[in-house]
């Protein structure tokens, strides 16, 4: 099975900043962190709190420093590849991330379209409308997200998994 990872952020604009990481291993395992938000971000979007449902205080409260995601993130995916299905937006943020931390970043990141044929991304959003519906997640946070990517990947390639 593949590694998904999943960032939600302050917002959509270019000074945005990634606020939360979610991973789920290619075991199942999920790992979910919330990021202190470093000095210089300070673009915060409503609407994009409104979604995710994190506030500013939240982060500042029980975020952990951009060195220690960093380092966790390292330490689950250490030389190994991960995908995103929001990799435009995603790989930024994590680049952001581990820039803050000046620590480099020792595993992959693609587009999980590149693992995948043409008809299952077509069906892609068909697909992950059904798994959201039958995991009956009801929070917009980033390892729920991540591991709604991953059963709608599985559902579309069943010898993954």
């Amino acid at each position: 099975m593949i590694i998904i990872i999943d960032i939600e952020a302050s917002g959509l604009h270019a000074e945005s900043y990634p606020i939360e990481v979610g991973v789920v291993l290619a075991n199942s395992e999920r790992h979910s962190m919330l990021i202190r938000p470093e000095e210089g971000w300070t673009h915060w979007d409503s609407s994009a709190e409104a979604l995710h449902g994190i506030a500013q205080e939240t982060l500042l409260e029980y975020g952990k420093p951009v060195a220690e995601i960093a380092e966790h993130l390292n330490t689950l995916l250490d030389g190994q590849q991960a995908y995103s299905d929001a990799w435009v937006v995603d790989k930024p943020w994590l680049v952001k991330l581990f820039a803050a931390a000046r620590i480099p970043m020792n595993f992959k990141l693609s587009a999980i379209e590149g693992v995948m044929r043409e008809e299952q991304i077509l069906q892609w959003d068909d697909v992950k409308k059904q798994v959201t519906a039958d995991l009956d997640v009801r929070r917009h946070r980033a390892s729920h997200d991540a591991w709604i990517i991953q059963q709608t990947y599985v559902r579309l390639n069943p010898d993954s998994a």
